[in-house]
Formats: structure tokens, sequence, C-alpha cells
């Protein structure tokens, strides 16, 4: 029963973390985790430096000592001065062995920071690597997001009946276009359409004659003689009689 309902919880936990867990979120995150480590090993680094910097400081001190107390331990030998000359012994070994110990730890010191400069170029290649992964998986997913949204939508779109409504009035609209394009040619077609042309000639002519009128009025035309009225307004059927 026990191990039943520890099953149980572990799966409830398990399922509560997924609910919550977003990947963007996550990346951007270890992006920012990633980015706050260089500062601190940058100081870590910096630490090992001083440390060789100050190693050189040491040794530099060490070897003028070494050199000033040599010297002196000549000097007092050529002055006679064997005890003297002992004395500077004691502390020329005393300052040699402090010189090669000071070396020992300079060489430590230098191997370190050069291990510790090779941790970090090691690190920064793997930072901008695992950056670039996480930045192209966000791109990804904002994109999922944007093409999950639109299918919501069209699914929405679906689901609502959108689709057939727009089909059918669709429909509708064409049938109601092609009813009115048929009444509107069966009523052009009832119309007389040669008497209109009949009306439309005679008015014409009106407005010839109106405008022959205004002419002659204005004495920009001068009228027909009389001959040629006659002459074109007498018709005659058949043969036309002599007159004596």
């Amino acid at each position: 029963m026990w191990q039943r309902f520890r099953r149980a919880m572990r799966s409830f936990v398990g399922f509560f973390v997924s609910t919550i867990e977003d990947p963007e979120l996550i990346l951007e995150q270890n992006i920012r985790d990633l980015n706050d480590q260089v500062p601190k090993m940058n100081e870590s680094i910096a630490m090992v430096r001083a440390n060789v910097t100050l190693l050189e400081k040491e040794n530099a001190k060490y070897k003028i000592e070494v050199g000033d107390l040599t010297a002196k331990v000549k000097a007092a030998i050529q002055g006679g001065r064997d005890d003297l000359a002992a004395q500077y012994a004691t502390r020329l070994q005393m300052e040699k062995g402090a010189l090669s110990r000071n070396e020992a730890q300079l060489a430590t010191a230098k191997s370190a920071y050069d291990k510790a400069l090779n941790v970090k170029k090691a690190f920064m290649r793997e930072k901008d690597k695992k950056t670039t992964e996480a930045m192209s998986a966000i791109r990804d997913a904002r994109r999922a997001k944007w093409q999950s949204k639109v299918a919501d939508a069209m699914e929405s779109f679906e689901v609502g009946g959108i689709d057939a409504t727009h089909d059918e009035m669709l429909r509708k609209v064409e049938e109601q276009t092609a009813v009115n394009e048929a009444r509107m040619q069966m009523a052009l077609e009832s119309v007389d359409t040669q008497s209109m042309k009949i009306e439309e000639e005679a008015e014409a002519l009106q407005a010839a004659e109106l405008v022959k009128q205004f002419k002659m009025e204005m004495g920009l035309q001068s009228p027909a003689p009389v001959s040629d009225v006659a002459s074109g307004g007498e018709k005659t059927i058949g043969k036309k009689v002599e007159v004596k």
C-alpha cells in the first residue's frame, strides 16, 4: 500500500512539474545562469593571477637578497672575518632555501593560472554553443506557439460553423445575382426597341431642323432657292405629261 501511495504521489508531482515547466523560460534562465558564471570565473582567475604576481615579486626579492649575501660572504672572507662570513653564509643558506621554495610555488601558480585560462576558454566556447542552441530552440518554441494559435483559430472557425455559413452566403448571393440578371434581361426584351429607335431618329431630325432655322435667322445660312425646293419637292408617278 505504501509503495502504491509513493508511486501515486510521484506521478502527481511529475504531472504538476511537467505542466508548470515552460521550456522557453527554462532556456532563458539557463542563458542567464551561464552569463552569471563569467564574472565569478574572472574573479577566480584574477585571484590566481594575483598570487602569481606576488610570488614573482617575492622571487625577485629573494634573488636580490641571495646576491647581496653572496657578495657579503666573499667580502668578509677577503677581509679575514671568517666569523662574519659564517653568519652571512648561514643567512645565505636560508635565503636560498626560501628562494627554492618560492620558485616551486611560482611554477605551481603559473601552471594553475594557465589551466584556469584554458578552463575559461573551454567554458566560453561551451557557453557560446549552448547559448546559440538555446536561442535557436527559443525561436522554434515561439514559432510553434504562433502556429498553435493559428491552428486553434482555424479550428475555431470550423467548429463555429463559419466556413459553412460563409459558403452558404456566397451561394445565396450568386443565386440572387443570377435571378436579378435574368429579370433585367426579360425586362429589356419586353421593351419595344424599334419604337424607341424611331423616336430617337425623329428627335434628331427635329433638332437638326431647329438648328437650321437658327442659322437662317442669324444669317449664317441662306434659304434654299424656290426652283430647288420645287424640283426637289415635285414628285410624279409614272410618265410626266407635257404641257403645251
